[in-house]
């Protein structure tokens, strides 16, 4: 969810999700186990499971906000790829975090489920806001129980998920199919590849992508054509990436008469 309110209030509810929401402008006011509390720009709400609570402006201007709903099941299922699952689930006992690095992770991960985005990097960065959640409610990550992995191990790892993607970067790969070809969990296999190569392995399958769809431009192909082919999901998410990477648009590329390298 992302809206702007100003004369709205919200009746006491709860939701069966963690819920968390950025206040990107303004301020909203709310009461919480028992408690009142004022949420400004930059700061973070984080509602457990079950946790009635209302809402309303606590300024004449109204507040504008980011809210992401993550069931208990899934975030269960993300602390236990970032290691052993901790004695039940994560509670949140502040209902107001306080941390720049969440906040952008948030926003972050609501960009992606909201607009066009790989499954693969739409589970790097629910991962990452999830940790981050889970620090900054209780000031640590739940050390997992797990035994030391060696930098050979990490190599191995990080070589299985490149051929993966190297043979599958036009589908539409999750993570589950990175564990499932590394053998290991969603996370330690996406660890490794940043180890080893720098850089997520979403952001290797973009590169991937946008090297087909130079080739496929090349040819002859037209954008939106080249686009579906090399797995983009339009024109237009082909276009601002190619121009994020090489300064210019699939459009002036595929006049320019540059001939990519083969692969």
């Amino acid at each position: 969810m992302h809206a702007h309110f100003t004369g709205h209030v919200y009746h006491r509810h709860s939701h069966d999700t963690y819920s968390f929401g950025v206040t990107e402008s303004g301020a909203q006011a709310f009461t919480c186990r028992n408690a009142a509390h004022t949420s400004a720009a930059g700061m973070i709400m984080a509602f457990n499971p079950d946790d009635p609570h209302d809402g309303h402006t606590a300024t004449s201007e109204g507040f504008s906000y980011r809210m992401i709903h993550i069931g208990p099941a899934l975030v269960g299922d993300v602390l236990t790829d970032l290691g052993d699952r901790p004695a039940g689930l994560p509670l949140f006992t502040r209902p107001v975090l306080h941390s720049e690095a969440l906040a952008h992770a948030l926003r972050r991960l609501h960009l992606t489920l909201t607009g066009p985005a790989s499954p693969l990097e739409r589970s790097e960065r629910l991962g990452t806001a999830i940790a981050l959640a889970v620090r900054a409610a209780d000031g640590r990550l739940p050390e997992p129980r797990r035994a030391a992995r060696s930098g050979t191990e990490s190599a191995r790892t990080a070589r299985l998920v490149k051929d993966f993607l190297d043979d599958n970067y036009a589908a539409q790969v999750t993570g589950a199919d990175l564990a499932t070809a590394a053998q290991r969990s969603r996370y330690a296999a996406y660890r490794a590849f940043r180890v080893v190569h720098g850089l997520a392995p979403s952001e290797y399958q973009r590169l991937l992508r946008l090297r087909l769809a130079r080739r496929c431009l090349a040819e002859g192909m037209a954008p939106a054509a080249a686009a579906a082919t090399a797995g983009f999901a339009d024109q237009a998410h082909l276009t601002r990436w190619f121009r994020r990477c090489y300064g210019i648009t699939p459009a002036a590329w595929a006049v320019s008469g540059i001939s990519p390298p083969r692969p």
